[in-house]
């Protein structure tokens, strides 16, 4: 075959692929996927780093984790019910994975600070008081295949039932809505906001904005944008007792 005909053949297959345009607002949509998908995590880079520099977890609330695992599986079954967009799909399963490595980074720092060896709680105990507080990783993780055994199998059974879908897509944005909650009640339980990464909820507040907004621009179903809502403004409440607490601490040294 010619040069020339090997030209025109490359010319006719790269005719039948489309390939996108590179214009302003579509690179500003790739933007926008981009933080859709990595920007979920960033809050927490903060709060891990100070933890692995500080060798103490005591200020963070686990239950935050346990609240985004929830929240990123429930909404990962909806997909399979209802699609919806893609980096939002691939924002869950990237927040899976960190919010696994933070909490096993949280069993090692306490395992690490016991200065007594204490009792070992594991899920199988299926000791309540001791919920999401175990004393081995494997643990945190067998809760986590069980959970998604549970749901996998409810959404497989009712795929085609729009009110269960639509009721699982509404518990995955709720959980993840009251992500800061547990935070909250940590800091109002401690009076304190003492080993919160500040930087963390200040990327939580950015993050949830910027969130809520896509989530309204994009149309996404109204469940997403509504509880995007009450996210921002729990992250607003927590900066609040920022403020508050540490005019009680200062107090309380004069």
């Amino acid at each position: 075959m010619s040069s020339d005909n090997m030209v025109l053949s490359a010319a006719g297959l790269l005719g039948g692929i489309e390939l996108p345009e590179f214009t302003i607002l579509n690179i500003i949509s790739w933007g926008c996927s981009a933080a859709m998908i990595f920007g979920g995590v960033v809050p927490f880079i903060p709060q891990y780093r100070d933890i692995q520099r500080s060798g103490n977890a005591d200020g963070f609330s686990p239950f935050v984790c346990l609240t985004l695992l929830i929240a990123n599986i429930l909404r990962i079954m909806f997909w399979f019910g209802k699609h919806y967009e893609l980096p939002l799909l691939a924002q869950s399963i990237i927040m899976l994975f960190a919010m696994m490595a933070l909490v096993h980074l949280c069993v090692n720092v306490r395992r690490k600070t016991e200065i007594i060896v204490a009792k070992q709680h594991k899920f199988t105990d299926f000791d309540w008081d001791y919920f999401w507080m175990w004393t081995d990783f494997h643990s945190y993780i067998e809760f986590i295949f069980a959970f998604i055994a549970l749901f996998g199998l409810i959404t497989y059974l009712f795929l085609y039932n729009m009110y269960v879908v639509e009721t699982i897509g509404f518990l995955a944005v709720f959980a993840e809505a009251m992500l800061g909650a547990p935070q909250f009640y940590r800091n109002f339980t401690n009076k304190s906001t003492q080993g919160m990464s500040k930087k963390m909820v200040g990327f939580w507040t950015m993050g949830d904005i910027f969130k809520t907004g896509y989530f309204i621009v994009r149309e996404a179903p109204p469940q997403f944008w509504i509880c995007g809502m009450l996210q921002v403004s729990i992250d607003i409440s927590i900066f609040l007792q920022v403020y508050i607490y540490r005019n009680l601490s200062t107090k309380s040294k004069l």
